[in-house]
């Protein structure tokens, strides 16, 4: 196998995101052959892998599709996995991860497969590199990924392993925060762009912050993190890599001075955000507040304001939260006229305390909790503002 080689790319994500992950991809300059709520797949090599890695903000894993095929039970399972040419793949004594979804009358064990796996390729390098590989659930070096369903099954390089939402910045992720590639999906539905100020109270871990000062930049995720899957292959090239990312970096705008303020009551969120944003290099494009959210500073000129309550599924008590939400309505009204605001929540119950009609909502998942995006258009009117710049 080279890397030239062209097959079919399926870049996964969260549910629900399909759509946005395919407007990224396209502006990205890939033609999507098939969209679903958790993926869109292309015809790629794995040098579009390896730039998919460094550049999507909304997708979830890159996968490299190495053979389809018909599998009936678990024995066929291992003679078609067996049959690949691991050794022109994976080098001598590295460490493998299996990830299986398998919907398979056969199957009763959901790990069965992955062992059935991990022993063909084992087996495999073995009698033809005299090394056993080391395998587990660390997902660090090579990733193979198994879709199994009836008599169909796909077996896929996962070129990313630990997911594209971890990007290397969240060291202090404080109290039950969004992933990144969320966050980045819900910007990209808000149209979020560096030319109007966004503020973001309740921040947290400041996620929104720092995924909007990245996007502001033009900043690829992916020059955050220091591995990838794809670098633990036989054909690797360590040059190039080196060289996709310098081309990525000078692509980002580096003298953009977007206005961005993120506040939080709790002195630690604002604490763990700073030094979140320090890692991910944007520390000082953020005006961090630590205040009440409706002492959080409003620039003059409007913008966006994006919030992340909580919403009673994990966080906070639901009763307590309808005053949170009913005081978030006040606070668009009277402080944020001329601004579209935003709030992320899976309680629609909580949502009507807001007290104001939305022009749009937006369908979304946190893990398995089925959420909103609320979009409010705040009529304009006069407001002073404490902001300098």
């Amino acid at each position: 196998m080279k890397l030239s080689d062209k097959s079919r790319i399926l870049v996964t994500c969260q549910m629900g995101l399909g759509c946005l992950l395919e407007e990224e991809m396209k502006e990205l300059g890939y033609t999507p052959l098939k969209v679903r709520d958790t993926g869109v797949e292309i015809e790629g090599n794995f040098f579009d892998a390896m730039d998919l890695n460094l550049r999507l903000r909304c997708g979830y894993a890159v996968l490299y599709l190495l053979k389809a095929f018909e599998c009936r039970d678990a024995e066929e399972l291992y003679t078609q996995v067996y049959s690949q040419p691991w050794e022109n793949i994976i080098p001598a004594n590295e460490y493998l991860s299996i990830i299986s979804r398998v919907d398979n009358p056969t199957i009763n064990n959901s790990m069965f497969p992955n062992l059935k796996v991990k022993d063909a390729i084992a087996d495999r390098l073995t009698n033809k590199l005299g090394s056993r590989c080391d395998s587990g659930s660390g997902r660090e070096n090579i990733v193979v990924n198994l879709y199994w369903k009836g008599t169909n099954a796909w077996l896929y390089i996962n070129t990313t392993g630990r997911k594209l939402s971890e990007r290397g910045y969240r060291k202090m992720p404080h109290l039950a925060p969004m992933q990144e590639t969320l966050v980045a999906a819900c910007l990209r539905a808000a149209d979020y762009t560096s030319d109007n100020p966004i503020v973001c109270p309740m921040c947290g871990s400041g996620t929104f912050a720092i995924e909007a000062a990245l996007i502001a930049l033009n900043r690829c995720p992916g020059l955050l993190r220091s591995n990838f899957a794809f670098m633990h292959l036989q054909n690797f090239e360590s040059q190039l890599w080196q060289e996709m990312r310098a081309e990525a970096r000078d692509e980002a705008d580096n003298n953009k001075r977007p206005i961005i303020i993120a506040s939080d009551i709790d002195p630690k969120a604002i604490e763990a955000a700073k030094k979140n944003a320090l890692t991910a290099g944007v520390e000082h494009l953020i005006k961090f507040e630590v205040c009440d959210f409706a002492d959080t500073t409003i620039p003059d000129e409007p913008g966006m304001i994006i919030m992340n309550p909580e919403y009673g599924k994990r966080l906070g008590d639901t009763r307590e939260l309808e005053d949170i939400y009913a005081r978030i309505g006040d606070f668009f009204k009277q402080k944020c006229t001329g601004w579209t605001g935003y709030i992320f929540t899976g309680n629609m119950d909580l949502a009507k305390k807001v007290g104001l009609r939305t022009s749009r909502r937006f369908p979304f998942y946190n893990a398995d909790i089925e959420c909103r995006l609320l979009k409010y258009e705040m009529y304009q009117g006069s407001r002073k503002s404490k902001y300098n710049q």
